[in-house]
């Protein structure tokens, strides 16, 4: 995949050279390493017979405290869902007994959200295979410069922290 970025960072020097002189080759870097990520994540999950939407939900409500409980609006902000595919992932995981859905003391109008004990032996079961799949994939990498990353990373992000309006 590293030929790849290599001939498309060539091909923009040499078929478009105003878009490569305003690119900047580490975002496409960091696009590369976020789809590698994407697909390890993907492909770890799947082989517990989970979505990544399915893992995502189920870590969300993982660390949160004791009884891992979210109304459905804290969900949805914290996942990045669209309502309907907030609805269709708990649909799934209730059905798979993962979660529960509670009622709501402060609104008869929703249910909260509850994660089963099912749900949370499957997150934990899950969550340190995932860390050593995700340990390989920076083991080029020294502490340092993981340091640094997480550094870089945060720079990068935090004018975006508040919302994603990139205006």
């Amino acid at each position: 995949m590293e030929k790849c970025m290599e001939d498309i960072l060539q091909q923009n020097d040499a078929n478009w050279p105003e878009c490569a002189a305003t690119s900047y080759p580490a975002l496409l870097r960091l696009t590369q390493v976020n789809n590698i990520f994407i697909q390890i994540i993907k492909e770890c999950v799947e082989s517990y017979g989970l979505q990544s939407s399915d893992f995502n939900l189920l870590s969300s409500l993982r660390r949160n405290p004791s009884p891992h409980v979210l109304s459905p609006t804290e969900l949805y902000q914290s996942m990045l869902f669209s309502s309907g595919g907030l609805t269709k992932v708990l649909t799934r995981l209730e059905k798979e007994a993962l979660i529960e859905r509670c009622e709501n003391p402060d609104d008869k109008r929703s249910k909260l959200v509850k994660l089963s004990q099912k749900g949370k032996l499957l997150v934990e079961e899950i969550m340190p295979v995932l860390h050593q799949r995700e340990k390989r994939m920076v083991a080029a990498l020294s502490s340092e410069d993981l340091t640094q990353l997480d550094g870089l990373m945060q720079r990068i992000t935090l004018p975006y922290n508040t919302g994603w309006k990139t205006g």
